[in-house]
């Protein structure tokens, strides 16, 4: 039609832009990370905020989506394994350490925190430091849209954490857990 025939170029305009926005992401992620090491298999949708020490160690072939926000401090680390997929929004802070697995997904606008504020100082809130505890997150998890995990949760591998769900305590490997807090949806079941 002759509307397909004038909108043609603007389509592949569109692309070519999508294209460039890409690896405007990819070269700026590059750029920030220590080494500026990032696999070429990795692709990232749009710019990730890096805070921090930027202690980060990112595995191969990522699927990274916009808005992701990574933040050590100290000698927190963040390592992701190869395969991983982050979605957009997901929030990573690092005081400690947190460990991804390969092949692991993680949903939209999960928080996964392995500190918290110190309480019962005489500091205010803001300036009573953290107590920190390292996450380990498996491999092959999937974690659900806007899941909370704390500090110390150690997910084994295979396990799937329901959409919204507050991770309190650790996971056993191939479980399934969701709520607030985070329970076996198995054992619920009997």
């Amino acid at each position: 039609t002759l509307l397909a025939t004038l909108l043609t170029p603007f389509a592949h305009a569109a692309r070519a832009w999508e294209r460039l926005a890409r690896l405007w992401a990819f070269t700026r992620l590059q750029a920030d990370l220590p080494g500026g090491r990032l696999d070429t298999g990795t692709v990232v949708l749009g710019p990730a905020e890096l805070r921090g020490s930027r202690r980060i160690r990112l595995g191969r072939g990522l699927f990274l989506y916009r808005e992701l926000y990574l933040e050590t401090q100290g000698d927190g680390e963040i390592a992701i394994g190869d395969g991983v997929v982050i979605s957009r929004g997901a929030h990573l802070v690092a005081f400690a350490g947190i460990r991804i697995g390969a092949g692991s997904m993680i949903g939209e606008y999960a928080s996964i925190r392995d500190a918290n504020h110190r309480l019962g100082t005489d500091a205010p809130l803001r300036h009573s430091g953290h107590a920190a505890r390292a996450i380990e997150i498996g491999r092959e998890v999937w974690i659900g849209r806007g899941v909370t995990v704390l500090p110390g949760v150690h997910i084994g591998d295979g396990a799937v954490i329901g959409a919204n769900a507050v991770v309190t305590r650790d996971v056993p490997a191939g479980a399934r857990y969701a709520g607030v807090p985070a329970r076996d949806l198995a054992a619920e079941a009997r």
